[in-house]
């Protein structure tokens, strides 16, 4: 046991003067101040920036050498890098494809990213100084588009988290709240983009992971339909798990880079560099379908498991009004029960009781702090599991916490199968919702366009603060159920003026606990988003969504649409 834990420490320490020293090492021009230039780079959008470098204004150097001194000084206050590659890719960017879509752009990149010969550990101690022996797909589509991937960012360990901290890398903190939660599992991508360390990032989700730190920390992501990103090759804490199937997605820090980099991905034929991608390209004609149009939206205010804080909620009735004003239908909805996919979807991707995701843990090494609670349950004897569950379903009257914990436990061949089957009719179900088909009654007229509703029921919580919250991730997991296409947008700050809550009763122990995190006060100043969703393989039409929110937001005078670059607003 001693020997274990002595290879745990030793396994994190080294890492961790591993990053040191490679930061520490950088030319000392990557540690002076941001220069006027440099500002003025951090200001560009990358479809600007990439022009530049096509017609020589602009050196791909010059790129590397701003956004790595912004990433540093994010580093520095977030704890966001976990491999940082700016030494090498100043060899990169000297070699990189001056004409490709993506020229000279620097790209950050979740810590699973496969980069060879960096590690990709996620965060486990056993997995540390394991170099990936080959770039992914991904890594390989980038490099050829011209891109200059320049460093790779924190995590959670397992990735099952709205949190991301490990004793390898420690914790993560928001650029807006130090002490809150840049998000998870893609928290290090969210708050280096945030803080302006870097402009476009890729992440994955499998419940929320790259909409809650968008939500979390005030950038912009939509999350891709399985089959609709490149993903083979990199690193996962649950390979296999195709139960609620993780996907991989860009964050960036405006609209307009998220737009771009969409469609430079694209254009690059991803299903020639990944046998998992579908060979769709981007579908103008989708978005078109939905541009200067009258539009019918509908609101998802309550998933019936946690209720939207009054800082979500006010988030949301912000773009409800907004389209309203500008003569778009909007109507309440109510779907088919949301609390359905977090029940199945809970159970599918902990069918082996956690086992995967926890196996390459070491001993004494710490787990996340809602995953500590979730193992718990997971690991409880077959007999007291089910007196638990009888206590909390006919003692305490809580059909929801009852109906979740009771699945948490590992599932046989059989059970697993009769899971995925009833996903499928769950997903027909919404589907045929969301048609204006239900009960074989055709209703074209009464298809939604859109469903909108919050990321989370919060803004970010407080370090450690998935102890209480680890199970309140129905309003994003939701549509990883379903496979559907989710991006979120960031629509106003908390205010503790506004968004105190009032006295109410929890009508279950999940929003009990999540609640227990909420305060105005703590949270305020915090970014707090709103997720507008499509059908399945419409990324295209929920891009043309989210812009239309912004567009008419900047229209009323509302919302936040300043391209800000926290450290180069200050002085250095």
């Amino acid at each position: 046991m001693l020997f274990a834990w002595l290879n745990h420490r030793r396994a994190c320490q080294t890492k961790q003067e591993e990053r040191r020293q490679r930061i520490a090492s950088l030319p000392p021009i990557f540690h002076a101040p941001l220069t006027p230039d440099d500002r003025e780079l951090l200001k560009k959008s990358v479809e600007t920036l990439v022009g530049e470098v096509k017609s020589g204004d602009v050196h791909p150097q010059d790129i590397l050498l701003a956004y790595g001194k912004q990433a540093l000084k994010a580093h520095e206050k977030t704890n966001c890098l976990t491999e940082v590659m700016i030494s090498e890719a100043v060899g990169w960017a000297e070699k990189c494809n001056k004409h490709g879509p993506l020229a000279g752009m620097v790209v950050s990149l979740k810590d699973t990213v496969g980069v060879k010969g960096w590690d990709s550990c996620i965060g486990y101690s056993a997995w540390v100084h394991k170099p990936t022996q080959k770039d992914s797909a991904l890594v390989r589509l980038l490099r050829d588009a011209g891109a200059v991937p320049f460093a790779k960012t924190n995590i959670p360990i397992t990735l099952l988290s709205f949190e991301s901290a490990s004793d390898v890398f420690g914790p993560c903190l928001n650029p807006h709240q130090p002490t809150h939660s840049p998000g998870g599992s893609t928290g290090g991508e969210a708050a280096l983009l945030a803080y302006g360390g870097s402009r476009i990032g890729i992440g994955t989700d499998v419940a929320g992971s790259v909409r809650v730190p968008a939500h979390y920390s005030g950038i912009y992501t939509i999350k891709a339909s399985v089959g609709r990103f490149l993903k083979t090759g990199s690193s996962t804490s649950m390979p296999g798990q195709e139960g609620v199937a993780p996907v991989y997605s860009p964050m960036t820090r405006t609209m307009e880079d998220l737009e771009y980099f969409w469609k430079s991905i694209m254009s690059m034929e991803p299903w020639k560099y990944d046998p998992t991608v579908l060979p769709i390209p981007w579908r103008g004609d989708l978005a078109s379908s939905v541009a200067n149009k009258k539009l019918r939206w509908g609101v998802m205010w309550d998933d019936g498991v946690v209720r939207p804080s009054p800082a979500c909620k006010r988030a949301l009735k912000i773009v409800v009004n907004a389209l309203k004003r500008h003569g778009h239908e909007v109507i309440d909805v109510d779907p088919p029960s949301p609390y359905t996919a977090l029940a199945l979807g809970s159970r599918l991707i902990l069918a082996d009781g956690g086992a995967t995701a926890t196996a390459p843990m070491q001993s004494f090494e710490s787990n996340d702090p809602g995953m500590v609670q979730a193992m718990r349950v997971l690991r409880l004897p077959s007999f007291i599991r089910k007196l638990y569950v009888f206590y909390i379903r006919y003692i305490l009257r809580d059909e929801v916490y009852a109906g979740i914990i009771e699945g948490f436990r590992a599932k046989d061949v059989t059970e697993f199968w009769q899971l995925v089957a009833a996903k499928e009719k769950y997903k027909l179900d919404w589907w045929e919702w969301w048609n204006g088909t239900r009960n074989g009654l055709e209703g074209a007229e009464k298809k939604l366009d859109f469903l909108l509703t919050v990321p989370n029921a919060l803004p970010a919580v407080p370090l450690g603060g998935m102890k209480h919250g680890f199970a309140a991730c129905g309003y994003s997991f939701l549509f990883n159920v379903l496979d559907y296409s989710a991006g979120v947008l960031p629509i106003t700050q908390v205010a503790s003026c506004l968004d105190v809550l009032s006295p109410f009763k929890p009508r279950n122990a999940i929003e009990k606990a999540a609640y227990r995190n909420y305060s105005a006060d703590d949270m305020h100043g915090l970014p707090v988003g709103v997720q507008v969703v499509g059908q399945r393989l419409e990324e295209e039409k929920v891009m043309e969504g989210m812009k239309i929110i912004q567009r008419l937001l900047k229209d009323d005078g509302l919302g936040l649409h300043a391209d800000r670059t926290y450290e180069a607003q200050g002085s250095d």
